[in-house]
């Protein structure tokens, strides 16, 4: 009967008939609200990963290193404002929306977002450093660590500092890593900022970017199988 349920329910939702549901065949069960708020941001996604912990610094409230129900509630509320979709949504409507966001993307059910479940729920429009030429593939130019070091210098200061260095880090940590926490990003920033000459002002240069990016180069060219 359970083999027969899910053939019926695969047939009725996975649209793209991959054997999956992706986020926009879940949104079709979900109420109008709720799909609303599930795509809106998947219409809209963020430039970088830069905004993304921008967007995690402010909620976090208490700093904990995770989006606990009472921050993801506040986030909703301010998303559906941006959207103009709702002024003045009820509490009780907040508490049901949170609870559906949590129930998607609360993968290890402990009632909070952690930063990995966050970044599925706010997706950034590419992630730079899985493109080909990180991969080892092709020769990494002047112009490609430009590029880096421009998406990320966010202010044009000349340097990668606070949520521009955090959002650079969350991005190679990505690379490596597909559960993660605001805990995993510290110390993956400890292991990464060792091996650079990293000073304590809290910055890397475009020498430090370029000693990281050719690393992760390396890296993965070491990793590829080689052809027989």
């Amino acid at each position: 009967m359970l083999v027969e349920l899910k053939a019926c329910f695969m047939e009725a939702y996975d649209d793209n008939q991959d054997g999956k549901i992706d986020i926009r065949e879940l949104a079709q069960l979900l109420p109008m609200e709720e799909n609303f708020l599930l795509l809106f941001r998947f219409d809209n996604p963020l430039e970088s990963s830069v905004e993304f912990m921008k967007i995690w610094r402010e909620y976090d409230t208490d700093g904990s290193g995770y989006i606990e129900a009472d921050e993801l509630k506040n986030f909703l509320r301010d998303l559906l404002k941006e959207a103009k979709k709702i002024n003045d949504v009820s509490e009780d409507k907040l508490i049901e929306y949170t609870d559906t966001m949590l129930q998607v993307f609360d993968s290890n059910k402990d009632g909070r977002l952690q930063l990995s479940e966050m970044a599925k729920l706010l997706p950034v429009k590419e992630n730079f450093l899985c493109r080909q030429v990180f991969k080892g593939a092709t020769k990494l130019t002047k112009d490609d660590i430009e590029r880096v070091f421009s998406l990320y210098d966010r202010d044009n200061n000349g340097s990668i500092e606070n949520e521009e260095l955090r959002g650079f880090l969350k991005d190679l940590l990505e690379l490596v890593k597909k559960d993660y926490d605001a805990q995993d990003l510290l110390e993956f920033e400890e292991t990464i900022l060792q091996g650079v000459e990293y000073s304590s002002d809290g910055k890397i240069s475009r020498k430090q970017l370029t000693m990281i990016l050719l690393a992760l180069a390396k890296h993965n060219q070491e990793e590829e199988p080689s052809t027989p």
